[in-house]
């Protein structure tokens, strides 16, 4: 196992006091896994690719759980860009499920991983574009906390697999320990927001 890996949002000690800030860097986090993953080999690409999976999966939960709310409710055509948001969040989950499955030295994993990470920094431009310069320009520093404790929350809960199709709860159930865990975290999320869930 490799000594240098990407440091995930969190490990340089930051404050994390504005949401922004944080998802941002975590974007150029999973910018930096996907290289990683790219260039390793063996171990080292496994490896490479656990943390990258661990990463994709705790950022779309915060994200569903701490940013969609805010953007759907707080953002003229809100609902509009959430839905088009899930629906890219969707189908990464499912490519991101189906190469968690593969062997990472199968010939056909790198050409995958370079189609997921073409959706991924797509849809990260979107986030950016459509969410996040909104939620800098509707609300206070006191909510900017509020929703990066949150998301920081969530990493402390980080799922280890993916869990595509969070949007019902029977499948939630149906895909067992995995699914679990994220319902934990979307739980811790809601709690350190002040929500019951």
């Amino acid at each position: 196992m490799s000594e240098l890996h990407t440091p995930q949002a969190g490990d340089d000690g930051a404050k994390d006091t504005d949401v922004v800030a944080l998802l941002m860097r975590q974007h150029g986090d999973i910018r930096n896994l996907f290289d990683e993953v790219e260039a390793a080999t063996g171990d080292e690409r496994r490896d490479a690719f656990r943390r990258l999976v661990r990463l994709l999966a705790v950022h779309e939960t915060a994200e569903e759980e701490v940013v969609h709310p805010f953007v759907r409710h707080g953002v003229p055509g809100g609902e509009d860009v959430v839905r088009d948001r899930l629906a890219e969040e969707r189908a990464a989950k499912e490519a991101l499920a189906a190469l968690d499955e593969m062997d990472t030295d199968d010939p056909e994993f790198l050409p995958r991983l370079a189609r997921l990470r073409t959706d991924v920094q797509e849809h990260a431009r979107a986030e950016e574009r459509y969410e996040f310069t909104h939620i800098r320009r509707s609300t206070d520093v006191t909510n900017l906390a509020a929703m990066a404790k949150a998301v920081k929350a969530a990493e402390a809960m980080a799922p280890t697999h993916p869990h595509p199709g969070v949007e019902s709860g029977a499948k939630n159930m149906a895909l067992g320990p995995v699914a679990a865990l994220m319902d934990r975290t979307k739980d811790l999320v809601r709690r350190t927001m002040g929500k019951d869930g």
